[in-house]
């Protein structure tokens, strides 16, 4: 059947003249099959969608756009489904199909006179990082899931981790693009130019649209010289409110080759023990909070005289009261998997509040005091657990409600909780998403805090390259194709 005589199809014949197209490989369409592509990360929110499509190659993405857009079917492009905002998550059972990238996973080039590699988007991100370990080389990107995550979605996602602040943002890290449009047409901007100043940078419309503009096939990569050498700390803080005088203390005292500088509260620890109980934690005194650091360099620069010398002007400052420097590679990989654990712990406990929020960094401690307090006085009895990079301002403040709540005040409870700390970070003049995006989660709260020129700016850029609103329908920005009736708060 043809695509442009299906648009009144039941989703069951759409199902199926999509696998007479493009086969039973490439296109998924029993429920049971199809479950793992319509869960968010956590379990919490199941979707539905007519199929998942599997293209094998950037020329059969092209096809099924073509296919999707005659047979008016929306796309919602996913990779290693691990967001946070509900992004790539489909809605709709009559009218859309998941495209996930996953067997679009060849590494095409790794150009180390270059610096540089072409990756497809179904490429895991562990996989790309240890293809250019393998070379000498290195890619900053570094997630809690890089396991999993591919690097397909952290460009449509913008995505951070704790290396931002050394290399920035993925942003800062993509020399090129491949991406399929709204009719099919294949754009190829796989340049692995440093500087090409010719006008518009196309590719920058496309990192962090979370896939309404268009469908990511491939990325031209900026790598760096493999670090030689590293070291860890793990450093008890003797009030919370120092943290940033350590941070300031910190970027003086070991220069660019600070890579990582972490916020871990104490109940971080308890967590990451929950979700593993052989995970061996540091002897360290009992503090409000622990800062995670990373320093590392290339060559024989040797750092452990440097981070010594940090460590004592701390101590002398008042800032630190105790701190744990790890002797190995495997005490460092257990000192991370506090900070990765905490995180698989509160998913353990159940539906949480998970925020992302961002504010100016000399701000931060203000900013978890008063959420702290605010917590304390509206919801005594939850948990809240803030936590993150705080060198660039992002602090994930999670709350985490008592056991045994009915859903409805459950729910009522974690509302509350948001506009709480949203109401903070606007008097802050902080952001709401400082890496995780908008997706479906915090669509209406990004809309209330547009200004009309953005609003009109954004409706103009959809308009012009995707205009019958072909790509993901409701993330972003509402869409009548959305067909959501998620419940978030």
């Amino acid at each position: 059947m043809n695509a442009n005589v299906m648009t009144d199809a039941a989703p069951a014949e759409l199902a199926q003249a999509l696998v007479a197209r493009f086969g039973s490989r490439s296109v998924l369409a029993e429920p049971a099959d199809t479950l793992r592509y319509r869960r968010d990360w956590h379990g919490d929110v199941e979707g539905s969608a007519v199929a998942v499509l599997r293209p094998a190659d950037t020329a059969e993405a092209s096809a099924m756009v073509r296919f999707c857009a005659e047979a008016g079917l929306a796309v919602v492009p996913q990779g290693g489904n691990t967001g946070l905002v509900l992004g790539a998550l489909p809605t709709s059972a009559r009218a859309h199909v998941v495209v996930s990238t996953e067997r679009m996973n060849r590494i095409r080039e790794i150009d180390a006179a270059d610096f540089s590699a072409v990756v497809e988007a179904g490429c895991v991100l562990g996989a790309i990082k240890e293809a250019a370990e393998a070379q000498d080389l290195f890619f900053p990107l570094s997630l809690g899931a890089e396991g999993s995550c591919q690097i397909g979605g952290n460009i449509s996602t913008n995505a951070g981790g704790i290396n931002v602040l050394r290399y920035g943002m993925t942003r800062e890290m993509i020399l090129g693009l491949e991406v399929v449009l709204a009719d099919g047409t294949v754009w190829n901007g796989l340049s692995t130019l440093r500087k090409n100043n010719a006008g518009l940078d196309l590719k920058q419309l496309f990192i962090g649209a979370e896939g309404t503009l268009g469908l990511v096939t491939a990325a031209a990569i900026r790598l760096v010289p493999k670090p030689t050498r590293t070291e860890t700390a793990f450093l008890a803080l003797g009030d919370r409110n120092d943290v940033m005088a350590l941070y300031a203390l910190a970027r003086r005292e070991c220069c660019d080759l600070l890579s990582a500088f972490e916020l871990v509260p104490p109940e971080g620890m308890m967590l990451a023990k929950e979700a593993d109980p052989s995970l061996v934690l540091p002897r360290i005194a009992e503090a409000p909070a622990y800062a995670l650091i990373d320093v590392a360099a290339t060559g024989s620069l040797d750092l452990k005289p440097l981070m010594e010398r940090f460590f004592e002007l701390a101590a002398e400052r008042g800032y630190v009261v105790d701190g744990v420097l790890a002797a190995s590679e495997a005490q460092a990989a257990d000192l991370w998997q506090i900070r990765d654990g905490m995180n698989e712990g509160q998913a353990r406990r159940g539906v949480h509040l998970r925020t992302d929020l961002s504010v100016p960094p000399s701000k931060v401690a203000a900013f978890i005091e008063e959420g702290m307090r605010e917590m304390a006085r509206h919801l005594p009895d939850c948990l809240p657990v803030a936590y993150g990079h705080v060198g660039d301002g992002n602090i994930h403040f999670n709350v985490l409600p008592p056991p045994g709540l009915a859903r409805e005040e459950r729910d009522a409870q974690m509302l509350l909780a948001k506009k709480t700390l949203h109401a903070i970070v606007d008097r802050y003049a902080g952001g709401i998403s400082a890496e995780h995006g908008i997706g479906r989660l915090k669509r209406d709260d990004f809309a209330t805090r547009r200004t009309p020129v953005q609003q009109q700016v954004l409706a103009g850029i959809k308009a012009l390259l995707d205009p019958a609103d072909l790509f993901n329908p409701g993330c972003q920005m509402a869409s009548p194709r959305d067909g959501s009736d998620v419940t978030v708060f």
